[in-house]
């Protein structure tokens, strides 16, 4: 039976960080509500952005989002009006002052997130799989990676019976605490129903 352990909270603590960091007590729930709140709220809104990942970080008195994006200029707008868009929005929906901090991720084919977002974006508009794993693979190796695997489920090819597919390229120990290991997935929506996207990228050992 496989005993499956999620690449990322396995190693947070030795070369990952929490996404949210904070301590609140007895308010924990409520307070995770609120994240999780935040972060779909993001996804939606920035969707064309490419959103990489959305840290929040607390204290008694502030809240800050910090967004990581391939995109910056689409998130921060002409002249910062975007964001300041952005903030009110955000200050609306949870009834308090935030502080949003805004970051690039310059190398989007080393984030395991914008890998996994650009193979479901391209099945939704029905670029064949095969290819956009292939481009995934080849596209994150050049970039240095020391291995990545890009999997993908569901009824594939508008087949009846669902099935995974998968490729695997360089090395991905996902047993080693130490190798970093980023992971990610994605749901690519279309007309047969859905398919699960998940990508595993080596960036090496720490």
């Amino acid at each position: 039976m496989g005993q499956k352990t999620h690449p990322i909270g396995f190693r947070v603590g030795v070369n990952k960080d929490w996404k949210s960091r904070w301590f609140v007590g007895k308010r924990f729930a409520k307070t995770l509500q609120e994240d999780i709140k935040t972060r779909e709220y993001l996804k939606e809104r920035l969707k064309e952005a490419w959103i990489s990942k959305v840290e929040v970080e607390r204290t008694s008195e502030t809240m800050r989002v910090i967004i990581w994006t391939a995109r910056p200029g689409m998130v921060i707008g002409r002249g910062g009006k975007e964001a300041k868009n952005l903030r009110e929005e955000l200050n609306k929906l949870h009834g308090k002052d935030i502080y949003l901090d805004i970051k690039e991720v310059k190398t989007p084919e080393f984030d395991a997130s914008l890998v996994a977002y650009s193979i479901a974006r391209q099945i939704e508009r029905r670029i064949s799989r095969r290819r956009a794993m292939r481009r995934a693979l080849e596209d994150t190796m050049k970039m240095g990676a020391a291995g990545i695997k890009v999997q993908c489920a569901g009824r594939l090819g508008g087949s009846e019976i669902a099935r995974k597919e998968w490729h695997l390229e360089g090395s991905m120990p996902l047993h080693t605490i130490d190798a970093n290991i980023d992971y990610s997935q994605e749901t690519a929506v279309t007309k047969s129903g859905t398919i699960g996207v998940k990508v595993w990228i080596n960036r090496g050992r720490e």
